[in-house]
């Protein structure tokens, strides 16, 4: 299948234009002098998506919001922590669609607001906090039931926009990308609910496509989250009327989850160095809980000539950098 050919059979799909040009995708000459020798590094920049602070979820919402239009609702309802990328973008893709948005987010109420917390409010957004990862979604499952019960239609979201449809924006990046440069050997991200990861290795797949996709655990462990992206790449071929083993051929899921830490939000001194390498090199901001630790999974690959001269590898930066100003 050709990039044209897959964007016309996902064009059947509504989808919100969110991100309505292509994001750029830059070398990273600096930060491989810092490195040395080692393959030829690029970065796709979806930090530089310009609606609602960017980042990878746009791409998702883009068609799960536009799927929630399509269906009357008038509330977007979904859950994350206090910071939640995902939340911001919610309440964001809400806002711009004369909706209203609920989040519910573990944790404490930060007095005051700081980062995606401080967006949320000027977005509108209304925030119910409980004390646990687990409480989320059946107060999500609340909180839809009394809003129907006041006449209201709310659409629920699961955490981080991972669906299958959700996923199809990274299959279509996918395709972006084979129309910006030849297929790289290695695509490095970060990887939590997996759809992203989900997205990008049904592009591959569906494109013939050898290019490795490497996503680096923020929290889950390996086999978790290989299960769960396979999961959703299955639910892919079910929304295409694909037969389930004609998308398992080709690029593998790839899942390292030796960089997670201490746990999902805590940095590691690798992370901090990520950071101050990507800032003081190119200029290009990372945030703690995501890109921070793909980044030091890549800086290591490299280390460690596990990543070589004579390969072209791309970060695909997922976004997150507003988390730098908790």
């Amino acid at each position: 299948m050709t990039p044209v050919a897959l964007r016309a059979a996902l064009a059947r799909f509504p989808s919100l234009p969110l991100v309505p040009a292509a994001t750029i995708v830059e070398p990273l000459p600096r930060l491989l002098a810092q490195l040395g020798r080692g393959p030829r590094l690029l970065i796709k920049r979806d930090d530089a998506i310009p609606f609602g602070f960017g980042g990878n979820k746009i791409r998702k919402l883009a068609l799960v919001a536009a799927r929630a239009r399509a269906d009357g609702a008038d509330t977007l309802v979904t859950a994350g922590g206090v910071q939640s990328n995902h939340a911001r973008a919610t309440a964001a893709t809400a806002a711009k669609l004369g909706m209203r948005a609920v989040l519910v987010a573990n944790g404490r109420a930060p007095q005051p607001p700081t980062a995606n917390a401080l967006l949320d409010h000027l977005l509108g957004a209304e925030v119910f906090y409980v004390a646990s990862r687990e409480a989320r979604a059946p107060t999500i499952v609340e909180i839809c039931d009394r809003l129907r019960a006041e006449g209201r239609r709310p659409f629920a979201i699961p955490i981080g926009a991972s669906t299958p449809l959700g996923a199809l924006g990274f299959a279509l990046a996918v395709a972006e990308l084979a129309d910006q440069m030849p297929p790289p050997d290695v695509i490095v991200h970060a990887t939590s609910s997996g759809g992203t990861q989900a997205g990008l290795v049904a592009g591959c797949r569906l494109l013939g496509l050898s290019t490795r996709i490497v996503g680096v655990s923020a929290d889950e462990s390996a086999p978790a989250l290989q299960t769960g992206i396979g999961a959703i790449v299955g639910g892919i071929a079910e929304l295409l009327d694909m037969d389930h083993a004609e998308l398992s051929r080709g690029a593998a899921i790839e899942v390292d989850d030796r960089f997670v830490g201490d746990g999902y939000g805590i940095p590691t001194i690798e992370s901090r160095e990520a950071i101050d390498l990507l800032a003081r090199t190119e200029a290009i901001f990372l945030d703690p809980t995501y890109t921070a630790k793909a980044m030091a999974g890549l800086i290591a690959y490299v280390r460690q000539e596990k990543l070589v001269e004579g390969q072209t590898v791309l970060f695909w930066h997922t976004g997150g950098q507003v988390g730098l100003f908790i």
